[in-house]
């Protein structure tokens, strides 16, 4: 009964979240015509908090942050997220937490999703071509150096793609090369997002989504390799710590 009752509801959160992104992108491509920048991205960010709010009140799943004194203060103070990659939720998540706008790094595959990626097409944000490695981190270097400097936070995954609850994956130092790169600070996230929307999976269940903010990490003087080490080391440690049921 309780999985016929958590995918009936899931059912209707996916159909709030198609109800609401096919006015919501249409009114930011209007938009887009008119103004670019940081005021089309919080017009973005705002059906975000509509689809987390959906999640919250339709299928149970509630969202519990520790760290946010950690993050940095000031318009602008450059900064590259590391988060933990498990679920959908956190890509919706962040930009509803996060005091600055923020710029994915992502495959430039999703600019063709219908009203979701041509919504994301119009955003600043840095797609890119993984077919072509080098040609696709000196985009990434570029691009994020000018968002950074303008006070835009650049966020990335370094495990590349989603992983299952209780597992991790390859930490790759294409974010904390960029840091280097740019000057950047790193802030380390972990989030518990599978407990409650698995890796894919459709439905979501009822339950508590942690997220843990780390302290910022300076990129003065390292080198990638050893500084993601230390990123990767505090999240795995953190995953342990927030969510032990997944870690016999």
């Amino acid at each position: 009964m309780a999985t016929v009752l958590a995918w009936a509801r899931s059912l209707v959160f996916a159909l709030w979240l198609m109800v609401t992104v096919i006015p919501w992108a249409l009114y930011l491509l209007s938009v887009s015509l008119r103004v670019r920048g940081t005021p089309l991205w919080w017009v973005a960010a705002g059906w975000l908090s509509v689809a987390i709010w959906g999640a919250r009140v339709i299928c149970g799943v509630r969202v519990r942050i520790s760290g946010r004194e950690n993050l940095p203060l000031g318009d602008i103070n450059p900064t590259v997220l590391l988060l933990k990659h498990q679920s959908t939720f956190e890509t919706f998540l962040m930009p509803t937490l996060m005091p600055h706008p923020l710029a994915y790094v992502f495959k430039k595959e999703l600019l063709s999703v219908p009203f979701f990626g041509w919504a994301m097409g119009r955003l600043d944000m840095i797609h890119i071509d993984r077919s072509q490695r080098t040609q696709a981190f000196n985009k990434v270097v570029a691009q994020g150096r000018r968002l950074l400097a303008q006070g835009v936070w650049v966020i990335m995954f370094p495990e590349g793609t989603r992983i299952p609850r209780g597992q991790k994956g390859q930490y790759k130092s294409g974010g904390t090369r960029l840091a280097i790169e740019t000057g950047a600070q790193v802030v380390p996230i972990a989030v518990t997002s599978a407990k409650c929307w698995p890796l894919k999976s459709f439905i979501l269940r009822p339950g508590v989504v942690e997220v843990s903010i780390g302290l910022p990490i300076s990129s003065e003087g390292r080198k990638p390799d050893e500084m993601m080490q230390e990123v990767e080391t505090w999240i795995e440690a953190e995953m342990h710590r927030l969510d032990p049921e997944a870690y016999p």
